[in-house]
């Protein structure tokens, strides 16, 4: 491989064998001071472009939100919110809240509205899933 960028994932499995060997050999021979000069710059160039793919990577696939019950509880987590906090954003009761949440109760013209203010979930998606 003779580039300074990963692009695939094939690429990445590539480098990270490379580095393994690097270490191993590094290990074997009792340390990184026992590398030539210029295994211990292949060893950095290498440990940096993987990193950077890594970065590049999202770390867990997010599901996005199909109904607006699974919207609010990641707006929730977004905002690291629990019940009662919501309820008092949103100025509805805290039971409100509950039954939304359980699909006991709709959601009305109002509660939509402060969705869509207060939380930033889209108009759109609040009419296309309530």
């Amino acid at each position: 491989m003779k580039t300074d960028k990963i692009n695939t994932s094939r690429e990445y499995d590539e480098v990270m064998k490379r580095i393994e060997k690097l270490l191993q050999k590094s290990t074997n021979n009792g340390g990184f001071e026992s590398l030539p000069v210029d295994e211990v710059k292949t060893l950095q160039n290498l440990s940096l472009m993987a990193e950077k793919y890594e970065d590049s990577l999202s770390l867990m696939p997010i599901k996005a939100p199909t109904t607006l019950v699974e919207m609010i509880r990641y707006k929730m987590f977004e905002m690291n919110l629990k019940q009662k906090q919501l309820a008092k954003i949103l100025e509805i009761s805290e039971t409100r809240i509950s039954e939304l949440l359980t699909g006991k109760r709709k959601v009305n013209i109002e509660i939509a509205k402060k969705l869509h203010s207060k939380l930033n979930i889209d108009a759109h998606f609040i009419l296309d899933v309530a």
